[in-house]
Parts: structure tokens; C-alpha cells; sequence
């Protein structure tokens, strides 16, 4: 997929484990960037942050949509507000399903895309 000239809204779904998910983040913005992609926006979900969270850390809060429902309504606004064309996510340990990929993408309004499918072997 092609990014350059995109407004991007960028979400991270990272256990509470991954102490570096900022660090991914910025790194996965200025992958994007150094593509023409203007990110326009950026979310996060953690992950096992509670006790009853960490049991169930390997499995996605959705298997719908992946991310928790007050997030998906968070990250409707802020594509909204932000006039975005498409929606990139990232994840370390659990991956984003093509069920999923499609859910989010008719719930949001706009494509949903894997961070990987973008930047490939880079």
C-alpha cells in the first residue's frame, strides 16, 4: 500500500509488558513519514495492565475489532476530527486478523492496515 500523501491515524495495541511501545511508536512515525505519510493522529492500547488483564494478555480484547470498545469509539473521533484517509496498526505480540481488519475498517469508515503490510522487508 501506498502511503505517501496519506493523513494517518497510527494505533499501537502493546501488552503492558512492552515498556518500549512509545519507542515503536515514534519509530513506526518516522517510517511513515520518511514515506510521505503525514500522521495526523495516534492512539494506544495497553494490554495486562491489571491483574486480570496480564491472564489474558495473548488474547485481544475484541475478537471483533482487537481493541476495547471505548477505544474504537476513541479512535472514530479522532479519525473524524482529524480528517483521516486510512488507519495503521501496529502490534508486537498479537497480530491483527483480517476478520478484524475488515470490522474496524466498516466501523471507522476507512481502511484499516497492518503497519507491516505498508513497510514490508524494510
Amino acid at each position: 500500500m501506498v502511503v505517501a500523501g496519506a493523513r494517518v491515524v497510527l494505533v499501537g495495541y502493546f501488552s503492558a509488558k512492552e515498556k518500549q511501545h512509545a519507542v515503536l511508536m515514534d519509530a513506526a512515525d518516522a517510517r511513515l513519514t520518511a514515506r510521505g505519510a503525514r500522521v495526523v493522529g495516534r492512539i494506544v492500547q495497553r494490554r495486562g495492565v491489571s491483574a486480570g488483564g496480564v491472564r489474558k494478555m495473548s488474547l485481544p480484547y475484541s475478537s471483533r475489532t482487537l481493541l476495547n470498545s471505548g477505544k474504537v469509539r476513541e479512535l472514530a473521533e479522532v479519525c473524524e476530527e482529524a480528517a483521516a484517509d486510512v488507519v495503521l496498526v501496529v502490534t508486537v505480540t498479537t497480530p491483527l486478523t483480517d476478520h478484524q481488519q475488515s470490522v474496524l475498517g466498516g466501523l471507522l469508515g476507512r481502511p484499516v492496515v497492518r503497519l507491516a503490510e505498508v513497510l514490508g522487508a524494510d
